[in-house]
């Protein structure tokens, strides 16, 4: 049984996912950032027992360092023996019948991409001087990519796409990200928390921004509103502390488009006070839940954005 604590409303991917590795195939999981991606095959090797080999894609990922080389000190006195070769990630599970996860795999070089497809075609691997490296039964190549960002990236081959199966994995729902904050972020108030994730999910609907936050973005809210707050001796829920905390935690994720005027600042705050209110007046201290801080009189989110 997959550990549900991580892979929050992820049963229908899990289930896929399952089912796709039990037919042996390779498999890409495709989705913005922060979508659970990583986590959910973690919680899917975990409970299989098996090896997790993970591989970050991009430029400098070359085929020498995902398959493994010959210890050049030692090759100098013993020569090419297998007992002085080091194991890259690919050859570890291909060794070990395990997984092998590769992040952002549209980054990773063609030359790379052209032993993997090796790989998943043959189910063996030859490597020069070391010989035949057998797939060992349960030996998966499980990849995740970003389809929405096109800077650093390459299109993927149609070779690749052949030989492997694709999930797509959007975000999740509002009750599951705010299922994620309480569990990944300290203890906040509930309804506070609720409408940080509101704030956070807005992002990805502005007119004027590109890229909008993940929940990432919602947990470092949660957590610097708490130690600002501790700082600033104010509660969590303080309208100016809460506002501080989303600038910081998400003013450099949204990506704002290129023909906005606008800050990522701005648009930041904009959304802030749809969600949270209107700046309290100097008399009013700014925590609570009344108008000011807890979105009584808060705008729907198209008007928010124009």
């Amino acid at each position: 049984m997959v550990d549900t604590i991580d892979a929050v409303g992820r049963d229908r991917e899990t289930e896929l996912l399952l089912a796709a590795l039990d037919g042996g195939t390779h498999i890409v999981l495709e989705g913005p950032p922060g979508t659970g991606k990583s986590t959910l095959l973690r919680a899917v090797a975990h409970s299989r027992s098996v090896g997790f080999h993970f591989v970050e894609g991009n430029a400098e990922l070359t085929p020498a360092r995902l398959v493994g080389h010959f210890d050049p000190a030692r090759v100098l006195a013993d020569g090419y023996v297998e007992e002085i070769f080091v194991d890259g990630p690919l050859v570890s599970a291909l060794r070990e019948g395990g997984l092998l996860y590769i992040e952002e795999l549209n980054r990773v070089p063609e030359e790379t991409l052209n032993v993997l497809i090796t790989v998943m075609s043959e189910g063996e691997l030859h490597v020069p001087r070391l010989g035949r490296v057998p797939a060992e039964p349960g030996f998966r190549m499980v990849a995740a990519m970003n389809p929405y960002d096109a800077v650093g990236t390459a299109r993927i081959s149609a070779a690749l796409h052949d030989r492997t199966c694709r999930i797509a994995m959007g975000y999740q729902s509002a009750a599951d990200e705010e299922t994620i904050v309480e569990r990944r972020a300290p203890v906040t108030p509930d309804g506070w928390r609720g409408r940080a994730v509101e704030l956070v999910r807005r992002t990805r609907e502005h007119d004027d921004v590109r890229t909008g936050s993940s929940v990432r973005g919602a947990i470092d809210l949660a957590r610097i509103a708490v130690s600002l707050g501790a700082a600033r001796d104010r509660p969590v829920d303080d309208w100016h502390v809460g506002l501080d905390a989303a600038t910081v935690s998400l003013s450099g994720r949204i990506k704002v488009i290129e023909s906005s005027r606008r800050t990522p600042e701005q648009v930041v705050r904009e959304l802030y006070e749809a969600v949270f209110g209107p700046e309290p007046s100097s008399d009013d201290d700014g925590s609570g839940d009344g108008d000011a801080s807890g979105g009584a009189r808060a705008r729907p989110a198209r008007a928010a954005q124009g």
